[in-house]
């Protein structure tokens, strides 16, 4: 059962096909995935190609993906087909740019994020946000398995981030929302009131407000919802041209019929409805900032970035020539996406939960490389000795068990599964040491997983 107020509200709205959409939330939702080209040449068997996202696909039928090896390698992402429209934008307005500063401002767990570390390429640099500790680091999570060297994840109210005054080429708000475009999910229409609604869009312009200080003039903002209330979408666009300088953007959907455009008192919004669409219910409006804003300005400081002579030697001997700058925090040395400067400026104002890719550290004189190396795009092919697990063994090893190879290379090694790097182990003859990281271990049982159902694959 629909709640009756939302129902009545939906019955009102004369760009939704109330009937169908309400009978399409009644049906079990699709899932779908986004390739990671990186790491993953190939594309699910039986599959149907999300139509605005060049590696997206909707599958016949839901997976496990905790039992999927290739998951925990970052080859691929589960994300709502809807919510991959974010490529399109981004060709329609960033395709060809370098140096894109970009920040995704409610970004846990990732599935954009990801999405948006992919889009920007080697030479921008994307700050994924989540306000929410706990939260921020399933996201930092997340980002590692992606491997994408461009990242920074931080853990930030959005009026604390604004004080990076046009900082930002690009700024992606999905907002927290009331929901109703997942009401295929019981239990969020169990939760859903009028009255949490209202809170939502007030929320939501709180959140406007105080993020746009850090948007570039001529910068693009892009608000998306999951929710089908006007009030948390067209209403909230209208209202920001309305208490900022900026003009609403639209998007050329022409190849998209599947898309409504929704017109309210001069903006343009978009909405994805199941029925319509084969993903939930998602809404996406543009903005372009109209208003001069004087770039942060980032201050040089005499504090030294930590790393020495051999530390540059290592890290050059296992990763690839990336746009960078190396960092050392603690003993700690990273892969960082912007240049010093830049990241002790804002570990000043912000609460940096990943600041790039670790790479190394030292410990009493002892090289240990970490696990963000391993699965990431960075690592230099041949660096480290490399060992191909089977389902089984790598089941193992994601469950940081002791696992059993026959001749791995005393010292360092990468595992693998399928091709993949899922981690780091070191032999010391008798005994094989397994270097995944705890805190991301999977915790069902073996035999449960091996009954699981993963995706089976095809060449492109």
């Amino acid at each position: 059962m629909f709640p009756e107020e939302f129902i009545r509200r939906l019955r009102s709205q004369e760009y939704i096909d109330s009937e169908l959409l309400l009978h399409s939330l009644d049906e079990p939702a699709k899932a779908s995935i986004r390739i990671n080209p990186g790491k993953w040449n190939n594309k699910p068997v039986d599959a149907s190609h999300v139509p605005w996202c060049k590696t997206g696909f909707t599958l016949k039928e839901r997976p496990s993906y905790t039992a999927d090896p290739l998951f925990h390698a970052g080859c691929y992402y589960p994300q709502e087909a809807s919510g991959m429209f974010l490529e399109e934008i981004f060709h329609q307005f960033f395709a060809g740019r370098k140096n894109v500063r970009v920040l995704d401002l409610c970004a846990a767990p990732g599935s954009k994020s990801t999405h948006l570390a992919t889009l920007i390429g080697e030479n921008g640099c994307l700050i994924a946000n989540e306000v929410i500790k706990s939260r921020a680091h399933v996201l930092a999570e997340n980002i590692t398995k992606w491997g994408f060297p461009n990242t920074i994840v931080i853990c930030n109210s959005p009026s604390e981030i604004g004080h990076l005054k046009g900082y930002f080429d690009l700024i992606l708000v999905d907002a927290p929302c009331s929901g109703e475009g997942m009401f295929r999910d019981i239990k969020t229409r169990e939760e859903w009131s009028e009255e949490n609604a209202l809170l939502c869009y007030k929320r939501q312009r709180r959140i406007l407000l105080d993020i746009w200080p850090a948007l570039k003039e001529d910068g693009i903002l892009i608000y998306s919802t999951c929710t089908f209330n006007p009030s948390e979408n067209e209403e909230n666009v209208k209202w920001l041209t309305e208490n900022t300088l900026c003009d609403n953007i639209k998007i050329n959907i022409s190849s998209f019929p599947e898309i409504e455009e929704i017109n309210y008192k001069g903006i343009t919004g978009y909405g994805f409805y199941p029925g319509k669409t084969k993903g939930d219910g998602f809404f996406v409006a543009v903005v372009r900032k109209n208003e001069r804003t004087a770039e942060f300005a980032f201050k040089h400081s005499d504090r030294h970035n930590g790393i020495s002579s051999s530390d540059i030697k290592i890290a050059g001997e296992i990763t690839n020539d990336y746009p960078c700058d190396f960092h050392k925090f603690g003993d700690t040395v990273y892969h960082i996406p912007i240049p010093s400067v830049e990241i002790q400026t804002l570990g000043k104002s912000l609460r940096i939960i990943k600041p790039g890719t670790a790479l190394f550290k030292h410990l009493k004189n002892d090289f240990i490389p970490l696990h963000d190396l391993a699965v990431s795009l960075l690592t230099k092919e041949n660096s480290f000795p490399a060992v191909e697990l089977d389902y089984k063994q790598a089941i193992s090893y994601l469950k940081k068990d002791n696992i059993i190879i026959s001749g791995p290379t005393i010292g360092w090694n990468i595992v693998k599964y399928r091709g993949a790097n899922i981690g780091f182990i070191k032999s010391l003859g008798n005994r094989v040491n397994n270097y995944y990281p705890i805190e991301f271990r999977i915790r069902i049982d073996e035999k449960l997983l091996y009954k699981k159902k993963i995706i089976n694959w095809e060449t492109y």
